[in-house]
């Protein structure tokens, strides 16, 4: 049985961390038709929802961008890199809205916004074995979404791995083309991240705001919902 395994190279950095993961099954990612958008754009009303979190003059001093740029002081990173949520707040900020790409994603970044917390989603079939969140060793390789060349892993960084590569670098930087959710997805593994238990209330809400929209609109059934910490460092990927 493949598992999800968060490994001690991990928790030695961040001792405190929540990770929440949620496999979703039986997925229909096609098209955002009437039938899964009936109530209102979830997407839309999540960049209204952002700017709560946006209440310093200076942006790198508001709570979901310093707690991220704090955390990735403490592992190796590619120059300049930052976190997905502050990468998403400061479109936030700039006006510069997400368009909708799939209902799957749209549910997932609409969370991610909604409670300015990093979320990622991967393509359970094709994550080869065991999936490990550790501190890599270097040299995994990577097919980064937007690049047309494979970059690797740097010594030091916090990255997710299966047996092929990475999935996702720097933590939660940037997400891999090889387990990128497409229309075609069937089962899905999300992840959203606390680099400590402050906002673990905040963290299981997110959590259930992503399993209600994606049953109540027929884009999946979500089959768990946990959040691991360093006591529970794995699950099954079922």
């Amino acid at each position: 049985m493949r598992q999800f395994i968060i490994e001690d190279s991990f928790w030695e950095i961040f001792p405190q961390a929540r990770i929440g993961v949620l496999l979703i099954k039986n997925i229909d990612n096609k098209g955002r038709d009437a039938g899964k958008y009936d109530i209102y754009d979830l997407l839309d009303d999540a960049h209204i929802h952002a700017r709560k979190h946006l209440t310093e003059p200076i942006f790198s001093q508001n709570p979901p961008v310093a707690v991220w740029r704090e955390a990735f002081q403490k592992f190796k990173t590619k120059k300049g890199v930052r976190s997905s949520i502050e990468a998403l707040l400061k479109r936030i900020e700039k006006n510069n809205d997400l368009n909708p790409i799939s209902p799957l994603v749209d549910i997932y970044n609409s969370a991610s916004l909604e409670y300015a917390i990093p979320c990622g989603m991967e393509d359970l079939d094709a994550i080869q074995g065991d999936l490990r969140l550790k501190v890599t060793g270097g040299n995994d390789p990577f097919f980064a979404l937007g690049d047309s060349d494979i970059s690797h892993t740097l010594p030091g960084e916090v990255a997710y791995l299966d047996e092929e590569g990475a999935v996702c670098r720097c933590w939660n930087w940037r997400d891999g083309q090889r387990t990128m959710i497409t229309e075609e997805t069937k089962n899905a593994i999300a992840v959203m991240e606390l680099p400590d238990e402050k906002r673990e209330d905040d963290l299981r809400e997110a959590l259930n705001f992503i399993r209600h929209w994606v049953e109540k609109t027929g884009v999946g059934q979500v089959a768990t919902l946990e959040i691991l910490s360093k006591n529970h460092p794995h699950l099954e990927l079922i």
